[in-house]
């Protein structure tokens, strides 16, 4: 696999408060779930998988881990989540359904670094589709070192809780 950014450079290069992930996956999206889980490991990075499924590619339905997910988010157990299914448009549909979660499809880094500065985007849904592997990567690495800008940003983010 060949990926730019590396976790190592991730550690030496960008601290991220980031300690608790939540990442699920429909059968679409296991895959890239799995090597994520893997490569993250490989690398020693200091985030913690909280994996709440599927644990193989058998036929399965999006919503359920879209949920759980999220309710790892509200219950405190996670920071932020990441979801991968095929358009990745039905999980996010689910996850923004939950007050205080803002989910993103993302499909390149730009737009993964964009969804956090802009949106302060929480939970990072991955077409797994329509993305390579090496591009999920940079996607999350992009996301996990960008910073919300907040200002005018927020603004935005409070005129849609009210």
């Amino acid at each position: 696999m060949n990926v730019k950014y590396s976790l190592e450079t991730l550690n030496k290069k960008e601290k991220t408060s980031v300690n608790n992930i939540a990442i699920g996956a429909d059968h679409r999206g296991y895959r890239y779930k799995a090597s994520l889980i893997n490569r993250f490991a490989i690398e020693g990075h200091t985030i913690n998988w909280i994996d709440v499924g599927t644990y193989n590619e058998t036929r399965t339905d999006y919503p359920e881990y879209a949920k759980a997910v999220c309710e790892k988010i509200e219950e405190g157990e996670a920071q932020c989540g990441i979801l991968l299914c095929g358009t990745g448009i039905g999980m996010a549909v689910v996850a923004n359904r939950y007050t205080g979660i803002y989910a993103g499809v993302v499909w390149n880094e730009q737009v993964a670094r964009l969804s956090k500065e802009d949106d302060n985007v929480n939970v990072l849904v991955i077409p797994a589709d329509f993305v390579t592997e090496d591009e999920m990567f940079d996607m999350i690495y992009a996301w996990l070192t960008a910073s919300f800008l907040e200002g005018r940003y927020q603004k935005r983010l409070s005129m849609i809780d009210e």
